[in-house]
């Protein structure tokens, strides 16, 4: 029993081409969009609204680090007992 071309049709309109569709898997065995991505943990993933969120603290971080970085070296200390020429003589 065959069924009518009538009854195959379906409600679509010509725009919905369907054969052009691709599913996206779900999971670890998607592809990659072009970033990567870092799993936080639950408590980390709590404080930040959103990944934009983690990223501006990241960065602020990482201007940070290297401000530090960059003035460590200017603010090393003389921590030697020895006196030394600048050193008041009483």
């Amino acid at each position: 029993m065959k069924k009518d071309k009538s009854e195959m049709e379906d409600e679509l309109r010509a725009e919905y081409d369907l054969k052009s569709l691709q599913v996206r898997k779900l999971g670890s065995g998607r592809k990659s969009f072009g970033g990567t991505t870092v799993r936080l943990e639950a408590d980390v993933a709590e404080i930040f609204p959103s990944a934009d969120a983690v990223n501006e603290a990241l960065r602020f971080l990482i201007r940070v680090m290297r401000d530090h970085q960059a003035i460590a070296p200017i603010a090393q200390v003389n921590t030697s007992l020895e006196p030394t020429d600048e050193s008041p003589q009483s």
